[in-house]
């Protein structure tokens, strides 16, 4: 009873999986910019090659880059790119991330930086410092300006090919996987939403659950039978 063992428990390890994507999802479905993962599942072959089974798992996280639904908040430094483009950010560990959550502001450097603190770069990939005493405005065309005078450009990127979660809101290029930068136009006083539905996560999350409970019940079957195997093979 071994092999069952180990089959339902894999099944039951893949569920878990997908069970803490659909529990992120449904958390954050209001989170600007959040976006949707879906785990990814394939099924494996023992190693002696016997055909009579597989071993479920999980093995990869997708993620929906579809937009959310917006929302209006008429704030001057509030912006959304169009077109499913992303904000190039200096990411909390180094390097640059990618994110759709446009809530920005200045920071006590001057900087232009998201709401949690992360500075928004430039098509060159370098924060964007505020004058001293100066109210920054952002154009569609993607120019920060002080007053008249023009700073600098926010980068916008288009992710393409396999990306890897972050942060909450911020994504990187995986393997093989790149950011193209655009001239994407940008919404003044709006923002995204997390694309994820709540009631389409609930769904997901009872399917889930459901799945989950079946494969803890057939592990719990195979303990049981194998223990009964064990019993009938003692000398009495």
């Amino acid at each position: 009873m071994a092999d069952g063992i180990y089959v339902t428990m894999n099944g039951a390890a893949a569920r878990t999986a997908q069970l803490d994507a659909i529990a992120d999802n449904l958390a954050n479905a209001q989170t600007p910019g959040f976006k949707a993962s879906h785990p990814a599942f394939e099924a494996f072959f023992p190693a002696s090659g016997a055909e009579d089974k597989s071993y479920p798992a999980a093995v990869a996280t997708g993620f929906d880059l579809r937009p959310g639904p917006t929302q209006r908040t008429d704030a001057p430094l509030d912006v959304l790119p169009d077109d499913g483009s992303f904000l190039a950010v200096a990411a909390p560990g180094g390097g640059v991330a990618y994110t759709r959550d446009g809530r920005l502001t200045v920071d006590a450097q001057r900087r232009l930086a998201t709401v949690t603190g992360l500075p928004v770069l430039d098509r060159a990939g370098h924060p964007i410092g505020v004058p001293p005493g100066a109210s920054p405005r952002i154009g569609a065309d993607g120019v920060v300006r002080a007053g008249d005078a023009p700073l600098a450009e926010l980068g916008r990127f288009q992710l393409q090919g396999p990306v890897d979660r972050v942060g909450a809101a911020l994504l990187a290029p995986g393997q093989d996987g790149r950011a193209v930068p655009t001239q994407s136009a940008l919404r003044i006083g709006e923002i995204e939403l997390g694309n994820a539905t709540p009631l389409e996560a609930m769904v997901q999350l009872i399917s889930a659950q459901r799945n989950f409970d079946a494969s803890m019940q057939a592990l719990q079957t195979y303990r049981s039978l194998d223990q009964r195997g064990a019993d009938l093979g003692r000398v009495r």
